[in-house]
Parts: structure tokens; C-alpha cells; sequence
């Protein structure tokens, strides 16, 4: 196994506890959750610093996102959440808040 650390897209597998206690948590605290997931992803790729403010209501493209950077954040946040994230919803619901919206209502709801 490699070291990839500058290798967003290689993670383990999902880890099945963090997910089924995100899936136990308040919808609200799901969303609390998935919004801290969501922006180191993107703060990782954009380059930013921890302490600097990532806006949620600006589109992804406004910030400086390729299409290419987008896809790797959602495979990097499907391996990490064990869901699929269709392409389009990234694109119909293009900004942070949005997408964590998105993300804590496909964690709430009950696998099928």
C-alpha cells in the first residue's frame, strides 16, 4: 500500500462506524458533520489554509474549481461516505451548501 498522502482519490475503504454513527446522529448534526467533511475536501484542493474562511454560498466555480478537482472531491467523499453521488447534483447544486444539504438528506434517509 502506498503512501499516497498527495492522493486524494486513493483512501481505505469507508469506515463503517464513522457512517453508521453519522447515519444515528439529528439531521441537523449529520449536516454539522458533513459540512466540516466537506470543507477540508475543499480547502485541501483549493489550497488553503485551515484557519481561512471557505464562502458556502458561492458556486464551486466562482472559487476556482475545475471540473477535473470536482470529481476528485466526489470520489474522495464517496469512498469516505460510502454513497454515490450522481455528476449532476454537483453541477444543479453547485456550492458547498448545497452539496452538504444534499449529502446530510442522503445520510438521513434510510438505506433501502
Amino acid at each position: 500500500m502506498s503512501a499516497g498522502a498527495a492522493c486524494m482519490t486513493a483512501m481505505p475503504p469507508a469506515d463503517t462506524t464513522v457512517i453508521q454513527r453519522l447515519r444515528e446522529l439529528p439531521r441537523t448534526e449529520i449536516a454539522d458533520e458533513i459540512e466540516t467533511l466537506v470543507l477540508r475536501k475543499f480547502k485541501t484542493v483549493l489550497l488553503m489554509d485551515e484557519s481561512e474562511d471557505l464562502p458556502l454560498d458561492i458556486s464551486y466555480f466562482d472559487l476556482g474549481l475545475t471540473s477535473l478537482r470536482l470529481t476528485e472531491i466526489r470520489q474522495s467523499l464517496e469512498q469516505l461516505l460510502d454513497l454515490s453521488i450522481n455528476v449532476n447534483v454537483l453541477f444543479n447544486e453547485p456550492t458547498v451548501a448545497q452539496l452538504v444539504d444534499y449529502l446530510a438528506d442522503a445520510l438521513s434517509t434510510p438505506s433501502a
